[in-house]
């Protein structure tokens, strides 16, 4: 009963994902998406482009680290991709993830902080195409919304291009040829200068 209890704990715990909010809107609405619904987001997006990923995936395993990818921005919060590479911001988001999964009992949090590792060093044919998933809706949620994200930030076109374009191209040829085709017309419509 006592590590129930501890899941639940966790499961509460996690629930701050929630309010960590991102820096793009959901699609129709004047609001900044929160990190849960990004994670809910991305799942779904796997499950439905995984035809697309450029090498067989197992689409269960996919799911588990996009479910995991973003809980360590309960503590580090989120920083918009373009700025937040850094060194400083994945320690503080593995010191994050290290701490929410040590809640759990029996040693079975080292089994999602495996997976974690796996997402952040996007080698393995599922990591590569999770990575490449999670890139997909902050730049649909930027094209129909004006680019909202990128000139509140000043990203330029040559950031979003090239770090786009290596991601997602890594975990599908196919996705990033659409999507690539998208970004030239917000290039074309004023959104991404």
């Amino acid at each position: 009963m006592n590590e129930i209890n501890q899941i639940l704990d966790f499961i509460v715990e996690v629930e701050k994902l929630k309010s960590v909010l991102r820096k793009s809107r959901p699609v129709g609405l004047n609001r900044y998406e929160n990190s849960g619904e990004h994670s809910w987001h991305v799942c779904l997006s796997a499950l439905m482009l995984k035809e697309y990923a450029n090498e067989p995936v197992d689409i269960n395993h996919v799911i588990k680290m996009l479910l995991i990818h973003d809980l360590g921005e309960i503590d580090a919060d989120d920083k918009i991709i373009y700025l937040s590479e850094t060194p400083e911001q994945k320690s503080k988001e593995e010191d994050g993830i290290g701490r929410l999964l040590a809640m759990l009992p029996n040693n079975m949090g080292k089994e999602y902080l495996v997976l974690w590792k796996e997402f952040e060093a996007g080698v393995t044919p599922e990591s590569k195409y999770a990575k490449a998933i999670d890139r997909v809706p902050p730049l649909l949620q930027n094209i129909h919304d004006n680019g909202h994200g990128w000139q509140k930030h000043s990203i330029p076109k040559e950031m979003v291009f090239s770090l786009n374009s290596i991601r997602i191209s890594a975990g599908s040829d196919k996705l990033w040829e659409t999507m690539e085709i998208k970004l030239n017309e917000a290039v074309k419509n004023g959104l991404l200068n």
